[in-house]
């Protein structure tokens, strides 16, 4: 008999992993993590190989007792790549009749199978450069190290992850009696039920595998070095916080954590509240500041939504009210800036907060822009593309016959009166194309940021090329969500449904970029009965105008609105709903993705 293994595209459902902020110590005990590497670091979950592997043997002990089985797959991205099965003839120990009962292997089924000898060069072939995951993996891994020993083969420190460990941390005792394989078998509804022969406690501990990471996702575990981190620490002191997960209802709906003066100091979304709120307290919540919240909390507070894109508008709409101090995102929207031009005889760019200063702009404000300084790179790149003063000097027409030109005009970086263009005229139409981006067409923009980079590419200034092409990038982006929000904010209503994600219908009336009401329609309710029931009572919503304070809805909420929109059914339209043909979106498109790590 010989080992069978495939490697192929033997395709099966997969599944993806969310991005969340993690919540999890960063103490390495979950898995035997001691052969990662920086090569490692940064590697999705769902692009890792990983081997399932388990084995049957005569006993229990790895250094007298031996291997009779091993059975694995392979999978990558929740897809199985190879299975890998083959019986072992022991050479020095006995299957013992209690062995042979609980697994079935008998001295007749393993006397024509090959020796360990034969076998593990094979299985280490098919496993070579995947993570090892094993149910118990002490134990297996255990055998597969001592039989490489007892050989004189080289065994090659994987990555390995223990599916009993891994289990233990988000899948809570008020779920299942135990984590053995059978349990979470049963628990998550796997298609193969482990029967203790080695490649159907494989396949089973690899759809266990796939469940648990999901729960990984869930609370920002997404990368391997980040699963190879996690520990169980302070368990205790969250446990006894557990109570607090008590009638939280197992519905769609936005959960508030509360101190003692009921000052709300965390709120979160959840399409299933109680599941989600109980991790709280299930999984290893360790973070600092998220482990200080939750010693801090002493009350849930639940408002329940109809569906997840209801709770998810109603999370960032309380967040950017209350600003609860242990939220990081939707926080805060009023911190954003702006560039705009400003109100003076000859106007020049500047970065801003404030309401005053985007009132008085003569253009358009360009923004909103995340961080102060993407902005600022912004407003550096247009300062060098179009003959805009850049002094801060107050030039009117009565100190414009004694003003003398700033330091930066003797090296050509300041236009306006420094330059010598003393007529207000002539000024603003030097700098129409300037007003032309700020109003939302780029064309000019791109068209001088590609004739820059040219030059400064064949004078070897790579890198200030790079500055410039990631510049241009972060203003299109930018401009393109704005552009986006402003579209659906023109839309004086949509009505909107799509699936839900267990039946039904969601529905939703946006009005001027703002959710103003929201329903779950069951099988047996009409869309056309659900809207109208729903419209009576929908909120009313002005229309926008021109500036961020004349706005009744945050731009966040706008673009998960129009993110919504784009797989949901529209049953009707006010008004036009559109993008430029060549706006902000088309230019952004054609210049390629902003560089990761530069926040716009």
């Amino acid at each position: 008999m010989i080992p069978q293994s495939t490697d192929g595209p033997m395709s099966r459902a997969g599944d993806r992993l969310g991005h969340m902020s993690a919540p999890f110590d960063r103490s390495a005990t979950a898995i035997d993590s001691s052969q990662l590497s920086f090569d490692n670091l940064g590697t999705p979950l769902h692009e890792v190989t990983f081997v399932i592997v388990d084995l049957e043997t005569t006993g229990t002990h790895a250094g007298k007792s031996e291997i009779t089985e091993i059975g694995a797959i392979k999978t990558r991205g929740g897809e199985v790549l190879g299975e890998f099965q083959s019986l072992v003839k022991p050479e020095e120990s006995v299957i013992s009749p209690f062995v042979a009962q609980l697994t079935g292997i008998t001295h007749a089924m393993v006397d024509d199978a090959p020796s360990i000898r034969s076998v593990l060069p094979s299985f280490l072939e098919f496993s070579v450069g995947a993570v090892l995951v094993a149910h118990n993996a002490p134990f297996d891994i255990g055998f597969l190290r001592s039989a490489c020993e007892k050989l004189d083969y080289h065994w090659p420190q994987p990555t390995v992850l223990d599916t009993v460990t891994l289990s233990r941390r988000v899948v809570g005792r008020d779920e299942v009696r135990n984590h053995k394989l059978s349990t979470l078998s049963a628990h998550f509804g796997t298609e193969v039920s482990p029967d203790h022969r080695a490649l159907s406690d494989a396949q089973a501990t690899g759809e266990v595998l796939h469940r648990v990471l999901e729960r990984f996702g869930g609370y920002g575990i997404t990368t391997l070095e980040e699963l190879a981190t996690v520990r169980q620490a302070g368990w205790a002191k969250r446990q006894a916080k557990s109570h607090l997960a008590k009638g939280v209802p197992a519905e769609p709906g936005v959960y508030m954590f509360l101190d003692g003066t009921r000052r709300v100091l965390y709120i979160g979304k959840s399409g299933n509240m109680a599941r989600r709120v109980r991790g709280y307290f299930n999984a290893s919540e360790n973070r600092g500041r998220m482990a200080e919240m939750i010693t801090a909390a002493q009350e849930v507070s639940c408002l329940p939504c109809a569906h997840a894109l209801e709770a998810e508008v109603r999370e960032i709409r309380l967040i950017g009210e209350l600003a609860p101090p242990y939220n990081r995102r939707s926080k805060n929207p009023e911190r954003n800036s702006w560039i705009v031009l400003s109100d003076e005889t000859f106007p020049r760019l500047s970065v801003v907060r404030s309401n005053t200063a985007l009132e008085k702009s003569p253009a358009t404000p360009l923004g909103p822009f995340r961080s102060r300084k993407s902005a600022q790179a912004v407003k550096e790149l247009l300062d060098t593309l179009y003959p805009v003063k850049r002094c801060t000097a107050k030039i009117t027409a009565a100190n414009l016959d004694s003003h003398r030109p700033c330091v930066s005009s003797q090296v050509g970086q300041c236009g306006g009166p420094c330059a010598g263009v003393t007529d207000r005229h002539r000024y603003l139409a030097e700098i129409a194309e300037l007003f032309a981006v700020m109003a939302g067409d780029f064309s000019s923009l791109r068209r001088l940021c590609t004739q820059r980079m040219s030059r400064l590419a064949e004078e070897a200034r790579y890198e200030t090329a790079a500055e410039v092409r990631d510049a241009m990038r972060s203003a299109l982006s930018t401009a393109a969500r704005a552009e986006s929000v402003r579209a659906l904010r023109d839309i004086p209503e949509i009505l909107a449904y799509a699936p839900g994600p267990e039946g039904g219908l969601d529905l939703g009336v946006i009005r001027h970029g703002k959710l103003a009401a929201a329903s779950h329609a069951r099988g047996t309710q009409s869309i056309e009965g659900g809207f109208a029931a729903i419209r009576a009572t929908a909120e009313w919503v002005p229309a926008p105008g021109k500036l961020p304070a004349a706005t009744d809805s945050l731009a966040e909420e706008t673009r998960l609105l129009a993110q919504w929109l784009q797989s949901a059914t529209l049953t009707s339209v006010q008004g036009a709903w559109s993008l430029p043909c060549t706006g902000a979106n088309y230019h952004a498109q054609e210049s390629g993705p902003v560089r990761l790590g530069d926040p716009v």
